[in-house]
């Protein structure tokens, strides 16, 4: 009887320990927590994608007159049997330009699309009547690290997306993700920029990185509960391995009187 007192003392022990190392509160983990029912928030974030060094660009022209816009089109491969020759983008060159076809070098660093697409009008202005100018960010993808369920690097079709709709896209944060203080990593033409955020908080709809751009990381930090669990983790281990040896000794005591 001994030895069963001992083995379902050491167990409710183990399970104190997991429980005490895995407790969050309410305030750590509830996003918004200062906005009231009904609270209307006008979105006055005038955020524009800007393009950056080694971005890579899709640019078509159309008009009424396709001969016309075609030697402003670049295309690679042949259009024979039946496939469709794939349109070349426009890598943004160390210098901030692309080359587009008969108007030359073009700096588009530091341009969101819409100024972009003025710039081209103006441009082909002496060559085109009523120009279609559509132009895409190619490379437009965020990663994000740490306490999130799907970790990863994830491509964004439109032209803007948030640090929420990011964190959706990775599953969310988990129980054990610091949400207080989560970081933003941005690159602007070589030169890190970091940034902190806290989602418990309604104000961080006016930050200026709610909306992310190309190639921001995210990174979630552990909380105090997770770094705690780490170390607990180790020490259940060492734990269970000494209790095991306590028990295994303490039967071959008791079998042996």
């Amino acid at each position: 009887m001994k030895h069963k007192s001992l083995g379902l003392f050491v167990s409710f022990f183990i399970i104190y320990l997991l429980l005490l190392s895995s407790c969050a509160s309410k305030k750590e983990v509830v996003y918004f927590q200062n906005a009231g029912s009904y609270e209307t928030l006008v979105d006055k974030n005038s955020f524009a994608p800007k393009f950056k060094i080694d971005d890579l660009i899709s640019i078509y022209i159309s008009t009424l007159d396709n001969q016309a816009s075609a030697p402003f089109n670049l295309f690679k491969g042949a259009s024979e049997g039946g496939f469709r020759a794939e349109q070349v983008d426009y890598l943004v060159d160390q210098a901030g330009e692309i080359d587009f076809p008969v108007i030359g070098k073009i700096k588009v660093a530091g341009l969101s699309p819409e100024e972009l697409r003025i710039i081209l009008r103006q441009n082909l202005s002496d060559y085109l009547k009523d120009p279609i100018i559509n132009i895409r960010l190619r490379n437009f993808s965020v990663t994000i690290l740490g306490e999130v369920n799907k970790p990863g690097t994830y491509p964004v079709n439109g032209e803007r997306i948030t640090i929420l709709e990011a964190l959706g896209m990775a599953g969310d944060l988990t129980i054990k993700g610091m949400r207080n203080n989560v970081m933003v990593i941005r690159d602007f033409d070589g030169t890190k920029v970091y940034s902190r955020v806290d989602l418990r908080n309604k104000e961080i709809m006016s930050s200026p990185v709610y909306y992310l751009t190309q190639n921001d990381v995210v990174y979630v930090e552990p909380n105090q509960s997770a770094v705690t669990s780490s170390k607990m983790d180790n020490r259940v281990s060492i734990g269970i391995s000494i209790a095991s040896i306590l028990i295994s000794s303490a039967i071959i005591i008791i079998t042996r009187n």
